[in-house]
């Protein structure tokens, strides 16, 4: 199992970028499929986005498909989200986890959106 650290949350105005950092510790990165998730207030956490173990394939929620990019560094052990065009509803804390995920999460990175 992996250490994971998120990095790269902050509050920003709508229709502005973000990305997002997603650190891991130790040598078996590369063997995971990797995920990001969100929990917004009062809400349950969600699937945001996965990628292969090699970057190859991603998939994404609707929510943010065409706004979010998926990206991982195997040599940096880091994963990354960029993200554009947001939006209020994008409005939570981001995780990154394996997918499916550990049963451990990391204490995720705030992201806000607002006027």
């Amino acid at each position: 199992q992996v250490q994971l650290v998120e990095s790269g949350g902050g509050l920003v105005l709508p229709g502005d970028s973000l990305r997002l950092s997603c650190a891991a510790s130790g040598r078996t990165f590369s063997s995971y499929l990797m995920g990001w998730f969100r929990q917004a207030p009062g809400k349950e956490r969600e699937f945001v986005a996965v990628i292969s173990r090699f970057g190859v394939d991603t998939y994404y929620a609707d929510s943010v498909r065409g706004r979010f990019t998926i990206s991982r560094d195997n040599a940096k052990a880091t994963m990354y989200l960029q993200m554009n065009s947001l939006k209020p509803e994008d409005t939570a804390v981001y995780y990154c986890n394996a997918y499916p995920p550990f049963d451990s999460w990391g204490q995720g990175t705030q992201v806000t959106v607002s006027s």
